[in-house]
């Protein structure tokens, strides 16, 4: 590898393009309805129709990036998310809107191809802080997505949000033709369709029922759910016995990977609180009292230090990984989460404030996110690193998902603002329970992944 620097901002510049995707429709949301022609309730299928094809999505083309080449792969993920943006952008009504958004969802598998590209292609010296600036880029693409994208909404046509994704999504590829080189590390065999189209029940029931929990029928969510457990045992059984599985669960069973995983989506859940409540707070109109009744472009800019803040943690993340171990960073950025969430409790009542909060959060998400991938390359064959990473980032999306469901029943459920510190806590008690679990994951030195 003769140029690792221009390598690395490229497969950066690629996840921040495709986590910037995630944020990119919320400044439209209440506005939906009326530009789409459709109802409130249709029109959040654009929200969860881009996270159904995302779970999807991840674990098959992670598996097929190890069989048949990362970079192949990561040039088909930028292609659907170039399509979709295209999509989205020529829609004027809600189905080729959500069609578009499925299209986009696709190309989700960018940022744990990335780091897979990483590992086969960097020196050893690089990978550290490259693997944790590559991770970190799904927060940072969030905290950034917003301001930008209520910019252009507020300043222009609706349209011009896709053209800009579907430009970015451009630029990256052509980028990566470029500078970045196929790994030779490749798994080969044959892809496992029945064990892909079981994952794939099972998660979308799953998720559909915790993102429809407060809209639908009792009976029809404990349904999804019962159906995601039995397809689930089914597809484990199946996948045991297969010669060559979409995952491999042995290897996934193993206590390092089967603890950073758990501890990933417990952090997620944490992670993803305070895009819930912060928001709600800095636009909430100043008379009721518990709002400071900003602009979204303000409350998008309040965000934008925790996104530079991630950035900024990822060398640091590498830095102590190296002289602690991944597992010590891990912890450590939980507990700087745990801290953010627990002085939210008692500072929102100033813009400022605010800022602290979500930089403090910012900063720790930086570190855990930067030590995730480190943990999981060192317990994993070369040959499954897409895989692996590819599950680890579904289990973050999982995470996330149960995170906005909950949120959503206590912000409905609980009187405002004891709705917002409740919230806040639940931040900081789920962060603390991430370290508990990173506790038990074996100690090992980041230099060995």
């Amino acid at each position: 590898m003769t140029r690792p620097n221009v390598v690395v901002a490229v497969l950066a510049m690629g996840g921040i393009t495709v986590s910037l995707m995630q944020t990119l429709v919320i400044p439209l949301l209440p506005r939906f309805p009326q530009l789409l022609g459709s109802s409130p309730a249709d029109t959040a299928w654009v929200v969860t129709s881009t996270l159904l094809a995302s779970a999807v999505a991840t674990p098959v083309v992670g598996r097929l990036g190890d069989m048949y080449g990362k970079r192949r792969m990561l040039l088909v993920s930028l292609v659907m998310l170039i399509a979709g943006s295209v999509i989205a952008a020529l829609s004027h009504s809600l189905l080729p809107m959500i069609v578009g958004r499925v299209v986009q969802g696709l190309a989700v598998g960018v940022i744990p191809l990335g780091i897979s590209i990483m590992r086969d292609e960097l020196p050893v010296e690089r990978l550290a802080s490259a693997t944790a600036l590559m991770s970190a880029s799904l927060g940072v693409g969030g905290a950034l997505g917003l301001p930008a994208a209520a910019f252009l909404a507020e300043q222009s046509d609706w349209h011009l949000l896709f053209w800009t994704s579907a430009a970015a999504g451009a630029i990256v590829l052509v980028s990566v033709l470029v500078v970045v080189p196929e790994s030779p590390v490749r798994s080969g065999g044959r892809f496992d369709l029945p064990g892909a189209f079981g994952l794939s029940v099972a998660l979308i029931c799953l998720l559909l029922g915790v993102s429809k929990a407060s809209s639908w029928s009792a009976g029809t969510v404990t349904g999804l759910f019962v159906t995601a457990a039995v397809v689930l045992l089914l597809w484990g059984w199946w996948e045991l016995r297969s010669s060559q599985p979409l995952v491999d669960l042995r290897t996934t069973a193993r206590r390092q990977v089967l603890l950073t995983n758990v501890a990933s989506a417990v952090f997620a859940f944490a992670m993803f609180a305070q895009s819930l409540v912060l928001p709600q707070i800095l636009q909430l109109p100043k008379a009721t009292g518990h709002g400071l009744g900003q602009s979204l472009l303000v409350t998008g800019l309040v965000l934008v230090p925790s996104g530079l803040v991630m950035m900024a943690m990822a060398p640091v993340s590498a830095r102590i990984s190296n002289a602690r171990g991944p597992r010590t960073t891990l912890m450590l950025g939980a507990l700087v989460v745990a801290f953010g969430y627990g002085t939210g409790v008692f500072l929102m009542s100033a813009v400022w404030q605010l800022v602290v909060v979500s930089a403090t959060i910012g900063a720790g998400i930086g570190l855990a996110y930067g030590a995730m991938p480190a943990l999981i390359m060192g317990a994993v064959p070369a040959s499954e690193t897409a895989a692996a990473n590819s599950l680890n980032t579904l289990m973050r999306a999982i995470g996330t998902s149960i995170s906005s469901a909950v949120a959503g029943v206590v912000l409905t459920q609980v009187t405002i603002p004891l709705s917002f510190r409740l919230i806040m806590g639940l931040g900081a008690a789920t962060a603390l329970l991430a370290v508990a679990i990173a506790a038990f994951i074996p100690r090992v030195s980041r230099k060995t992944a």
